[in-house]
């Protein structure tokens, strides 16, 4: 079985998980930001959004040059960003289900002007710099709205707002 066959499975659910919080998102909290040096939730959001796009990169180009000045995506509002997310996942995956073994064996390389960040082998930069990654930030999200008494499901199994409904229901 080739990596991006073994891979699929995980990406599907770890998108389908990442979706799940997504579409929680108030657009009326877009700004709330739990500390000063964290990022407003609508740029949280809209990163995690734009994450599955690099994996598209990364196996169709050897080296994604960031320039200083650079403006990521934002997100002006759910709809924007669901849409992002979606487009992103949907072309992460073609780009993942046709990538042979030889491809994703490819060193790739992420810099920032002129400075390299990394360069690893395409298979670690799909796990770490992308599935990690999205999974980092997804875990962000979720404590953004605990913060903002948003219920929201579990990933891997029940989350707290799930086991109170089922212990009420027991009850």
């Amino acid at each position: 079985m080739s990596f991006s066959q073994t891979l699929l499975p995980e990406f599907d659910q770890e998108m389908a998980n990442t979706r799940k919080l997504l579409e929680l998102v108030p657009e009326d909290k877009f700004a709330y930001a739990p500390h000063e040096k964290s990022m407003k939730l609508g740029r949280l959001a809209s990163h995690i959004a734009e994450l599955p796009s690099w994996a598209k990169h990364t196996l169709e180009t050897e080296v994604l040059k960031l320039e200083p000045g650079q403006k990521p995506f934002n997100a002006a509002n759910g709809k924007e960003l669901m849409e992002a997310f979606d487009k992103n996942v949907k072309e992460a995956r073609a780009a993942i289900e046709t990538a042979t073994d030889d491809e994703l064996s490819k060193t790739w390389t992420l810099k920032f002007g002129e400075d390299t960040l990394l360069s690893m082998p395409r298979t670690a930069v799909l796990r770490s710099v992308v599935m990690n990654h999205i999974i980092h930030h997804r875990a962000q999200l979720g404590v953004y709205l605990r913060l903002n008494n948003i219920q929201f499901p579990g990933m891997y199994g029940p989350s707290a707002d799930e086991m109170q409904s089922w212990k009420a229901k027991s009850a």
